[in-house]
């Protein structure tokens, strides 16, 4: 029995709430109109009666005056129940009560009597005052018509005029909530038919500078990052099998050459061909393998990794390379993060350095204590980097240098892989600024 559509539930809601305003509206109106008309109608049955009672106190009641307007009957009783007088239209009647006990003075009741002459409610007022004769009692009454006919008059024009309302506001609640939901039909319907191919596609903003239009911006920023990870995923994949096809190719070539020519002397130079080639593989699979488990959504690792201790050992496996690695380590250094992808980036900002180097590579490592951040930079005297490849550096399968990058066994991975970690660990990798070759700089948040 709930409505399914936000169209409905808002029209359903609306009426809902105009129907019970509306209601408890009318009853108050009913009743303030019933009270307004009924104390006016006693109040000049009260005028009345204390009239005639002035009269019965000074010995006058052989002059009853007629009813005057808003007042209906007029009788008097005395204490033992005899009328006295009586307006002509209750001549020859009974008392209406039995005059009821007072002490002397004029004394004002008021009593809801049975019809007199009259199909409509009545009020009665009595008066009892002290005569000559002993305390006398004045019942005036008033009839209730007008409470009664205003009364059938405003019931039967809320009757109508509430339904109405209510259906009016209904009409108007389904109308707007269809007009304010015809862009978010519009989203749905297009964002349904987007497939995995067609992520180029955006949905309609609509320009009424609202939630659905910042919902529609919202969408659409979302089918770029989508369009903008398949198109990275599309070109990774071409990459990594470019990258893979040219040395499976060149180890198939060596290993056939082997057995085409079943030489001995031949066979030291192949085999050592083929291992290098074999390693290179196995480095490209572990690097294509790591970029995959950093490209997924687990939550990076958290344990305390002793940052320094990593960056030492790094450099002390470098003493005797080509390339001298001099060291810069600040002491009692910890962050966030995994040891072995901690390693592996200081592995790949050094290996990166030294591939580039002339003379010396310069490895730093300090605290910045005004933003609670380890610094790690990596300073070559090579070539440098120009300002505007220090972002493509960081992309996969990027080589400046193209075939020297091959010639030495780079993969154009290292430096993606060194950022993916850094940021990954809630830090950053970026190229800055140096006298001569290149400066990375690495910022990673101190752990406890």
């Amino acid at each position: 029995m709930r409505p399914r559509s936000v169209r409905a539930q808002a029209t359903l809601g609306a009426s809902a709430v105009v129907a019970l305003a509306l209601g408890a509206a009318s009853f108050a109106l009913i009743g303030a109109l019933e009270t307004n008309l009924t104390e006016s109608a006693q109040a000049d049955a009260e005028r009345q009666a204390v009239t005639i009672a002035a009269l019965a106190a000074a010995g006058r009641l052989d002059s009853v005056p007629p009813p005057a307007r808003g007042t209906d009957f007029l009788q008097v009783v005395d204490a033992q129940g005899r009328v006295l007088a009586s307006s002509p239209n209750l001549a020859g009647r009974p008392a209406l009560a039995p005059a009821p006990p007072r002490a002397p003075g004029t004394v004002r009741d008021t009593w809801k009597g049975g019809r007199v002459r009259e199909e409509h409610r009545q009020r009665v007022v009595q008066v009892t005052t002290d005569t000559a004769k002993g305390l006398v009692t004045v019942y005036a009454g008033t009839s209730l018509r007008d409470a009664d006919a205003a009364d059938e008059t405003i019931v039967a024009a809320l009757f109508i005029a509430v339904p109405l309302l209510v259906l009016v506001v209904a009409a108007i609640t389904w109308r707007v909530t269809g007009w304010a939901l015809r862009p978010v039909e519009a989203i749905r319907a297009e964002v349904a038919e987007i497939g995995d191919r067609e992520l180029h596609r955006r949905v309609p903003v609509p320009h009424t500078r609202d939630e659905v239009a910042r919902l529609a911006v919202t969408m659409n920023a979302t089918l770029d990052r989508l369009e903008a990870s398949g198109i990275r995923q599309r070109r990774f994949i071409a990459d990594a099998s470019h990258e893979l096809r040219s040395p499976i190719t060149v180890l198939r070539t060596q290993l056939e050459v082997a057995q085409a020519h079943p030489d001995p002397a031949l066979w030291g130079e192949l085999v050592s061909g083929a291992l290098e080639d074999t390693v290179r593989l196995q480095d490209l699979a572990a690097d294509l393998l790591l970029l995959a488990r950093l490209d997924t959504s687990e939550p990076p690792p958290a344990a305390a990794v002793d940052l320094t201790e990593v960056v030492r050992d790094a450099a002390r496996t470098r003493k005797g390379d080509r390339v001298p690695v001099r060291a810069d380590i600040a002491p009692g250094l910890a962050v966030c993060g995994s040891t072995i992808w901690l390693s592996r980036l200081v592995t790949n900002l050094l290996d990166n350095a030294q591939r580039h180097a002339e003379g010396e590579v310069s490895l730093t490592l300090r605290a910045d204590w005004g933003h609670d951040e380890a610094v790690l930079e990596v300073t070559d005297d090579g070539a440098g980097i120009e300002p505007a490849d220090r972002e493509r550096v960081f992309e996969r399968f990027t080589r400046l240098d193209d075939a020297r990058a091959r010639d030495e066994g780079g993969s154009g991975l290292g430096l993606a892989i060194a950022r993916d970690i850094a940021l990954r660990l809630g830090g950053t990798l970026a190229v800055r600024d140096s006298p001569k070759g290149a400066r990375l700089v690495a910022r990673l948040p101190l752990g406890p």
